[in-house]
């Protein structure tokens, strides 16, 4: 008998179920540097986050996040992340993967 296959989501699938997915440049404060808010923000909310660039100094931390989930899920996120003292922008510019 053949083993099972998972069924792999696409876009398509995603935009079906109310889903959506968003790449945001986040700044962090030094204040907050230390702090685990990607793994608090994935506690909080039901969505998947995805580091695409990050860089941290003593003065500043810069990550570029994709999150993928219901559009009302990601914008309670984003307020939060904004309520905290994250500066959140969305990505404009379409990066070329390898």
């Amino acid at each position: 008998m053949p083993a099972k296959t998972k069924k792999v989501s696409t876009k398509k699938d995603t935009a079906a179920n109310g889903n959506q997915q968003i790449r945001l440049w986040l700044m962090y404060p030094p204040k907050l540097i230390k702090e685990p808010l990607l793994w608090q923000l994935t506690r909080k909310f039901p969505i998947v986050t995805n580091i695409r660039q990050a860089s941290v100094t003593d003065e500043i931390g810069i990550v570029s996040l994709e999150i993928d989930g219901k559009r009302s899920d990601i914008k309670a996120a984003i307020q939060w992340l904004e309520k905290i003292g994250v500066s959140v922008e969305p990505v404009e510019i379409n990066v070329i993967e390898s």
